[in-house]
C-alpha cells in the first residue's frame, strides 16, 4: 500500500516539478502583453431571459507564457475563449462591456472580414473534443493544409511539405502516408495531435487550447503536455489553457486565473496558487482533488450550487458555498486586491475594508 502512496505522490509532484522547469520553455515577455481582456462582460439572449455568461472578466498573457484557466463547468472558460477569436454567436450573444486587445489591436469592434484575418492566423483554437474536432469526410492532409493555403497562399507543394514538418513536429510517424489517411483511422491520442498541428500550421501567436487532454487517458495527457512544452520551447507560442485538472495546471501553466459564475476571482503565480490559495473558491478546488494516497472519507466536496445567472447575485457569486462568509459578501461585490507577487483575489478576506465585526 505504501508503494501506491508514494506512485501518487511521484505523479503529482513530477507534475509540479515540471511547472517550475523553466529549462523547457523561453521567459514570458511581460514588457507588453500580447493579449489583455479588460473588463468583459457577455450575456447570452434565450427565451427566459438574458444569462450573464462573463461579467467583467479581466486577465492578460505575455509572448511566450501560458495561462491556465481553471473553474467548474459553466464558469465561463470557454466563452471566454469564444469571445477572445471572435466566434461568439451573432443572434444570442452580446458583449455589452469591456475591452479586448490582442498586439495592439482591438478586437471587439472587428468587422467579419477583419476576423478571418485573425482567425486561424494570429490566433488558434484548439476544440475541446477531438473526436469531434475533424472533419469525418476530408483526409488529414485537406484538413491540415486549408489554413495555409488560405492565410499564407501557399501552393499545393509548399502546403504539403508544411504539413509533413507540423505532423513530424507533434509526434505523427510516417507522416507523408498519414495525409491519405482520414480521421477515423487514428487513436484519440493521435486526432489530439493532429488538432494541434492544425492549429499551429500558420505559426499563431496565441494557442487557446479548451479543454485538450479531458477526453484521453492519463499517459496520453502527460505525451499531450510534454508536447506543448516543445512546442513552446520551438516556437514561443504563447497559450490559454482551459481546463479544470488542476494536476494539468501544475504540469504545464506559468499563471492561472481561476474563474467562478462568470468572474475571475484570482489570478496568481502557478507556485503561489498551489502554495497559499487565496480565495476560498480556489481552496475548494484544491481540496477536492482526489489523491491516491488520501483516504475517501476526507474527499471535500463543494457544498451549495452556483448561482443563477439569469439574476446575478449583487455581491460576491461564492458567497452562499463560502464558509468564511460575512454580512457584506452577500451585499456588496468585493473589490480587487492586490497580492504579493502580481497576483490578486477578489474576496473581503483580504480587503482592509471589510467590517472587522464581521469576520
Amino acid at each position: 500500500m505504501n508503494r501506491h502512496a508514494d506512485l501518487a505522490n511521484t505523479t503529482t509532484n513530477t507534475a509540479v516539478r515540471t511547472a517550475v522547469d523553466t529549462s523547457v520553455r523561453p521567459e514570458p515577455d511581460d514588457s507588453q502583453p500580447l493579449l489583455t481582456v479588460r473588463d468583459l462582460s457577455v450575456r447570452f439572449r434565450t427565451y427566459g431571459g438574458h444569462v450573464h455568461a462573463l461579467r467583467q472578466v479581466c486577465l492578460h498573457v505575455a509572448r511566450g507564457e501560458t495561462l491556465a484557466i481553471v473553474g467548474e463547468s459553466g464558469s465561463g472558460k470557454s466563452v471566454t475563449s469564444q469571445a477572445i477569436m471572435g466566434l461568439l454567436p451573432a443572434r444570442t450573444a452580446q458583449i455589452t462591456e469591456g475591452s479586448i486587445t490582442f498586439d495592439g489591436r482591438e478586437l471587439t469592434t472587428l468587422k467579419p472580414t477583419q476576423w478571418r484575418e485573425i482567425q486561424g492566423r494570429r490566433i488558434a483554437l484548439i476544440f475541446q473534443d477531438p473526436m469531434t474536432a475533424l472533419n469525418p469526410t476530408l483526409t488529414i492532409g485537406e484538413q491540415l493544409t486549408e489554413g495555409v493555403r488560405r492565410h499564407l497562399k501557399y501552393t499545393a507543394k509548399q502546403a504539403q511539405d508544411r504539413a509533413i514538418q507540423m505532423l513530424e513536429l507533434v509526434g505523427i510517424s510516417s507522416p507523408h502516408e498519414r495525409l491519405r489517411q482520414f480521421p477515423h483511422e487514428f487513436s484519440g491520442g493521435m486526432r489530439q495531435r493532429i488538432v494541434i498541428a492544425i492549429a499551429l500550421m500558420c505559426e499563431p501567436d496565441l494557442l487557446i487550447a479548451d479543454e485538450p487532454t479531458t477526453a484521453l487517458d492519463v499517459t496520453i495527457q502527460a505525451q499531450i503536455l510534454t508536447l506543448f512544452r516543445d512546442i513552446q520551447k520551438r516556437t514561443g507560442v504563447a497559450i490559454i489553457l482551459i481546463t479544470h485538472d488542476l494536476g494539468v495546471v501544475a504540469g504545464i501553466a506559468d499563471r492561472v486565473t481561476v474563474m467562478y459564475a462568470g468572474q475571475c476571482v484570482e489570478t496568481a503565480n502557478v507556485h503561489a496558487l498551489f502554495a497559499r490559495p487565496a480565495h476560498p473558491y480556489t481552496r475548494a478546488l484544491l481540496a477536492s482533488v482526489p489523491r491516491l494516497d488520501m483516504p475517501a472519507a476526507s474527499l471535500k466536496a463543494i457544498a451549495g450550487q452556483p448561482p443563477d445567472l439569469f439574476a446575478p447575485p449583487a455581491g460576491c457569486a461564492f458567497a452562499a458555498r463560502c464558509g468564511h462568509a460575512m454580512r457584506v459578501c452577500c451585499q456588496v461585490a468585493p473589490p480587487q486586491t492586490t497580492l504579493p507577487g502580481q497576483a490578486w483575489v477578489h474576496c473581503w478576506l483580504h480587503d482592509a475594508r471589510a467590517p472587522v465585526k464581521q469576520r
